[in-house]
């Protein structure tokens, strides 16, 4: 008897073990499930790196507008006059430590471009977005400014293509804020990158820029 239950269990062992030698996936299998992950990926990628430049640009717009208020309250401050740009710089950097403020062109969202008009009474900001290399403004005149550049007495651009470099220019009879968008592109792989400089934006050829009143524009 003890015998007989002996040898059935041998053989169940033996039979697990011979099952256990066949088991495993076949290479049709594999070669779908490899196809499914590539499908995935292929999805997710794209849509990773576009969630990726979407942030870019809106560290550097909330950038921006915080130092926009930092700004505003210096203007207070000094006698309802913008400090020079390079106090105002020393000013921003002290309440803002985390951002790098300079008189030239920004290098990325957290370094912000400063320009303030010789009169005091016209302040430019600009941020540069480096994954999407679009360059993001800022502009405030409390006050009409006799400066020129980047001030103009012709009308703000609207949103369009610019057919070739172009000087960005901001009316110096507007009071308040105006936001801009200057874009990048890549044509013939080449990345056309705008000049993300306060003093001076510009834009390139075959891009495109616009303003807005009200917030920062989506071209």
């Amino acid at each position: 008897m003890f015998s007989s239950v002996l040898q059935r269990l041998n053989d169940r062992r033996d039979a697990a073990g011979d099952a256990g030698e066949d088991a495993g996936f076949t290479l049709i299998e594999l070669m779908v499930v490899l196809l499914i992950l590539a499908i995935l990926l292929a999805i997710a990628i794209p849509t990773f790196l576009g969630v990726t430049k979407s942030a870019n640009d809106r560290a550097a717009q909330s950038n921006l507008n915080t130092a926009l208020l930092n700004a505003k309250a210096q203007y207070q401050q000094n006698s309802q006059l913008y400090p020079t740009t390079a106090n105002l710089n020393t000013a921003l950097t002290s309440a803002e430590p985390s951002l790098q403020f300079v008189a030239g062109a920004s290098a990325d969202q957290n370094h912000i471009s400063v320009f303030v008009s010789g009169d005091g009474n016209a302040l430019v900001m600009a941020a540069y977005s480096a994954q999407t290399h679009n360059c993001w403004v800022v502009v405030d005149t409390p006050a009409v400014t006799t400066v020129a550049a980047p001030f103009a007495a012709a009308a703000a651009p609207a949103a369009g293509a610019v057919g070739a470099t172009t000087n960005v220019a901001f009316l110096n009879t507007t009071v308040g804020p105006t936001y801009g968008e200057i874009k990048g592109n890549s044509v013939a792989s080449t990345t056309l990158q705008p000049n993300c400089v306060a003093s001076q934006p510009i834009a390139q050829a075959a891009t495109n820029y616009g303003t807005s009143g009200s917030a920062f524009p989506a071209l």
